[in-house]
């Protein structure tokens, strides 16, 4: 059985410093900092806007704020939130469109680049491995309720969520495939779900599934589709925000 981790919860810290500090994965919902010297901290959560809790800033409340920008940077990204069939198809279009320009940017990098990490985060092939499994944990095993959803080149979060347990008993791969390859099953990911959407009405969204991490939970078909486009749109961010980073190296 793993060690449990420290809980610091509803701690005051006093006139420390946590400066050049990293919290990853750490729930920090809650924290109120007053008088700290902030200047140059960098915030990143994908429930941001999720939560319903905001982030308020010197008393303003600047979530509305940065999903709004996030919106004018990424078009189609505010389409992730439809809830009617046709909405739905548009919001998948404009992330198929997004993909494509961003995949053609990375493959235009040196060689070697898309295997490159940015500050332990993955890389650009290790995310695009994330997507197949996270397409067939909620459109195959979640919506589709198949048996055994996963393909080898798939890559599950370390974190002993869904794909984990599949993973350490050989399911997916270890070894790193090249990046064709998992274009090439991305692409059929991609359009699975495409071609799911192209026949999905409102009778249908509204069925019910078992929450593939949790299936004593229930889900939508919608939230799952929903979840599937949240997903691709955070990583899409993380993907540009990396390249970015690496195209500066030189």
């Amino acid at each position: 059985m793993s060690e449990q981790p420290e809980s610091l919860r509803d701690q005051t810290f006093l006139r420390r410093d946590l400066s050049g500090s990293r919290f990853v994965g750490c729930d920090l919902s809650g924290v109120v900092v007053r008088g700290g010297a902030i200047g140059g901290m960098e915030l990143d959560s994908p429930w941001l806007i999720e939560s319903g809790e905001g982030l308020v800033v010197n008393g303003v409340d600047v979530a509305p704020y940065v999903d709004e920008v996030l919106n004018r940077r990424f078009p189609g990204r505010a389409l992730r939130t439809d809830t009617d069939p046709e909405g739905l198809r548009h919001a998948w279009a404009a992330l198929e469109q997004a993909w494509a320009a961003t995949t053609e940017r990375a493959q235009a990098l040196p060689a070697g680049t898309v295997t490159e990490s940015v500050d332990g985060e993955w890389s650009y092939l290790q995310t695009m491995r994330h997507l197949i499994m996270a397409t067939d944990t909620w459109l195959g095993r979640a919506v589709l309720e198949r048996e055994q959803p996963y393909d080898p080149l798939g890559l599950p979060h370390d974190d002993g969520g869904e794909g984990s347990a599949a993973y350490d008993h050989g399911m997916f791969v270890t070894q790193e495939p090249t990046l064709a390859e998992v274009l090439r099953v991305r692409g059929e990911r991609q359009a699975m779900v495409r071609d799911f959407l192209a026949d999905a009405d409102a009778a249908l969204l509204a069925e019910a599934r078992k929450n593939p991490h949790a299936p004593q939970h229930e889900e939508t078909v919608l939230s799952c589709v929903q979840t599937i486009l949240e997903e691709e749109w955070e990583h899409h961010r993380y993907a540009v925000r990396d390249l970015d980073a690496l195209a500066a190296r030189g």
